[in-house]
């Protein structure tokens, strides 16, 4: 089997809601996806997808994407995409780093494998749980009133997890914190998302301050130094996600102990076939995980999704389903959705879930 064509796809995704993150600091209101089709000579089509959290979130954008595949079609052309490795040293040797240009064509050659040997991703990566995942709401960083309101909505859909976004005033913060925890239900997981936004400083006075409550908190300062300095200084436990990008960064957190949890968002750290290697570092050393896309529709969810059932069930605590937050459906109601808060593995083979075409418009680019 041989990749004989890709098309590449833009696609922009609105948000039902304005989102902001870290106390304010970043807006978004529309996500830039790219959608990656890639056809071989047997007659099987593959789907990938791209979509990064806006271009002020961290190092990666839509055009970057669809630049990056430009650059590398050309060395990928004519391989056997059930051959993942292969196809992944092409890519890395074709265009060293830019990980989440990659993403998309590493989930489209999953798609056709599993669909070649007849069986849904994750259980071609070696065995899928069918237990059903939580979905983990995404709760902007809002005010107290606000926040409460948002829980409420995101309960009323029978979510049990929450992400809930704080960082950048001490003071709000904590009331934030201790203001959820006095709502939070038995049985509820919440997560404290600062995203990058604490200083050293303000993430101890936060976290003395919060002691009690046994709360942990994803990815409180900038770097892995700043995470590494504060470590033995506080009790909470950590998730690392924005600093959690290659091998080398799994591989530090896990030896130096800087964090419990592990967020692994599959466009940010380059596919599937990376992200299990981050999964067996996390599980060798007693990482639990939370699993994503980064942003994008049920078809990055679906690959999340597939991540997360080869995880076994006591350490995946949530995935996350940004198709929630969408106004548009690209898949015409097709693939994992919301039931009761919980997304179920397909078990159609391959990823499970393919975009209606007519919805799409033209490909922006076709190789060859």
């Amino acid at each position: 089997m041989k990749i004989t064509r890709i098309s590449v796809y833009q696609v922009n995704l609105p948000l039902e809601h304005p989102y902001w993150l870290s106390g304010g600091r970043l807006k978004f209101e529309n996500l830039d996806a790219t959608l990656v089709k890639i056809e071989t000579d047997a007659g099987i089509t593959g789907w990938g997808e791209g979509t990064p959290w806006g271009h002020t979130y961290v190092p990666a954008h839509g055009p970057g994407i669809r630049a990056g595949i430009e650059t590398m079609a050309p060395f990928i052309m004519g391989l056997d995409p059930r051959r993942v490795l292969d196809v992944e040293r092409a890519m890395d040797l074709a265009l060293p780093g830019h990980l989440y240009a990659k993403s998309p064509i590493d989930m489209a050659c999953w798609d056709i494998a599993g669909q070649a040997a007849g069986m849904p991703i994750a259980d071609l990566m070696g065995g899928g749980s069918r237990t059903p995942r939580p979905i983990a709401s995404s709760v902007g960083a809002k005010t107290v009133e606000e926040t409460r309101a948002v829980i409420d909505r995101y309960r009323q859909r029978g979510y049990i997890a929450h992400s809930v976004k704080i960082g950048g005033d001490v003071a709000r913060d904590i009331a934030r914190v201790h203001d959820v925890e006095d709502i939070r239900r038995d049985g509820e997981i919440v997560l404290y998302d600062v995203n990058r936004g604490w200083t050293r400083q303000q993430a101890l006075r936060v976290m003395y301050a919060t002691q009690d409550l046994n709360v942990m908190f994803e990815q409180p300062c900038e770097t892995l130094d700043d995470i590494a300095a504060i470590s033995g200084k506080h009790a909470a436990p950590v998730s690392v996600d924005e600093s959690l990008v290659t091998l080398q960064d799994a591989a530090r957190i896990a030896r130096d102990g800087l964090a419990e949890v592990f967020g692994i968002k599959l466009n940010r750290v380059g596919g599937l076939t990376k992200a299990a290697r981050m999964r067996d570092i996390a599980l060798a050393h007693g990482i639990d995980m939370f699993v994503m896309a980064t942003g994008g529709s049920v078809l990055a969810d679906t690959e999340a999704l597939h991540l997360a059932a080869t995880i076994p069930d006591a350490n995946c605590h949530a995935v996350w389903a940004c198709q929630d937050m969408l106004t548009v459906d690209i898949a015409g109601g097709r693939g994992p959705r919301n039931v009761d808060g919980h997304l179920h593995l397909p078990e159609t083979p391959g990823l499970g879930v393919h975009p209606d075409e007519n919805a799409l418009g033209d490909p922006v680019a076709l190789y060859p």
